[in-house]
C-alpha cells in the first residue's frame, strides 16, 4: 500500500491587483441626472452633498431626477453603459436617446418621468 500524507492547510490568495476596499472610497452621497435642452445630452454623476447639486443646476442644466447613493453606483453604470456600447465625453456626458434611457430606468438610475414614461404592459386573461 501507499502511504500517502495528506496535508491539511488554507493556501493564501495574494492578488496582483491593487484594490482599495475601504468604505472612506464608497461613501454615501446623492447620484443624479441633469439634462441639457441646448446640447440635448444627460449629464449622470455623484455629489457628496446637495451644494454640488445647486452649482450644476446654475449651469443651464434641468434636474430629472436624484436619489441617495454613492460613487460605487456611478462607477458600475458607467461601466455597464460602456459594455453595451454607449459613449459619452469626459464630463459624464451622454447624447440623449431613448435607448439609453431605457437603459438608466433598468438599472435603477434616477431619470425622473418628464423625458422618458415606462411602458406599462397591461395583460388580460380569457376565461374560456
Amino acid at each position: 500500500m501507499n502511504n500517502r500524507k495528506i496535508i491539511k492547510g488554507y493556501k493564501t490568495l495574494i492578488s496582483r491587483f491593487n484594490v482599495d476596499t475601504s468604505k472612506e472610497k464608497f461613501k454615501d452621497g446623492i447620484i443624479y441626472t441633469f439634462y441639457s435642452d441646448e446640447f440635448n445630452s444627460l449629464k449622470v454623476g455623484f455629489a457628496e452633498n446637495g451644494k454640488v447639486l445647486e452649482k450644476l443646476s446654475n449651469e443651464a442644466l434641468i434636474l430629472l431626477d436624484m436619489k441617495k447613493g454613492n460613487k460605487k453606483d456611478l462607477f458600475l453604470l458607467i461601466t455597464t453603459l460602456k459594455e453595451l456600447g454607449i459613449k459619452y465625453s469626459d464630463n459624464l456626458y451622454f447624447k440623449y436617446s431613448g435607448s439609453l434611457m431605457r437603459h438608466l430606468s433598468t438599472l435603477g438610475w434616477p431619470i425622473g418621468r418628464s423625458l422618458y414614461k415606462q411602458r406599462k404592459i397591461k395583460k388580460e386573461l380569457l376565461c374560456a
